[in-house]
Formats: structure tokens, sequence, C-alpha cells
């Protein structure tokens, strides 16, 4: 990560409701292109691409055991789970996807509202429901 190459501010909302989440949503959108135009600018001047072999599933053999990575998302902490039993092919991998996890607040932020306003709630959440499915 190079976040200290670029500027840009964190939106934070006041109030953690929908109208709040949308707005941090709406800002953290144009702090993201800025943060784009800031990289493009500084692309070097060359080529772009790099060789690959061709068989790139023989060329990656993790050694034998477990693994669990995480990065930040743009919905929040995304994990993968890999075992290996030393083949090129996992034995196992799942991925924690972060949309399951913020629904979560879901029975706390809908009591006393509409039912009119269940798309608006859960659209400000901004759920992968893909990845909620899992």
């Amino acid at each position: 990560s190079s976040y200290e190459d670029f500027e840009f501010e964190i939106p934070v909302g006041k109030n953690g409701d929908c109208y709040d989440r949308s707005k941090v949503r709406m800002a953290e959108m144009r702090q993201a292109a800025r943060i784009v135009r800031q990289a493009i600018e500084g692309i070097p001047e060359g080529p772009i691409g790099a060789l690959m072999p061709l068989k790139v599933t023989q060329a990656v053999r993790p050694p034998k055991g477990e693994a669990y990575a995480r990065v930040e998302s743009p919905r929040g902490e995304l994990g993968a789970y890999l075992v290996s039993d030393g083949s090129f092919r996992p034995y196992r991998l799942k991925w924690r996807a972060p949309s399951f996890s913020n629904l979560a607040v879901v029975p706390h932020i809908m009591p006393g509202h509409l039912v009119a306003d269940v798309v608006a709630i859960l659209g400000s959440l901004d759920p992968v429901f893909g990845d909620v499915d899992r």
C-alpha cells in the first residue's frame, strides 16, 4: 500500500443514520477519484506489460499447510483461508467477504422504520448479496 504517497481525506459521518452513510459513501467516491487522478499522474513512462509463464498454475505451488490473509476492501475486511496439500490446486479455499458480517447490524437499525425504508437502509449498507449467500 502506498497511501502515504497520496493526498486525501477520510470521510466520516456524525449521525450513523441512513442519510449519513449515503453521504459518506458519496464522499468516499470523490476521494477515490482524487487518489486515482494522483496515481495516474505518477505513472512512469515505459512498457506496462509483463511476461508470464504459459502455465501459471504449475508455477504457483504453495507449500503444504494452511494460511489466512486479510486485506481492506471497500466494504470492510476481506479474508482468504487456504489449505494446501503441496500441489498447485488448493485442498480448500474459503473467502470471508465483509457483506455478510455487515448485515448483522440490520436487526438493530430496522426497528421503528417503515417497510418502505428497508430498501434505502439496506442500500446504505452497500451489501453484495452474492457474498452474503456463501
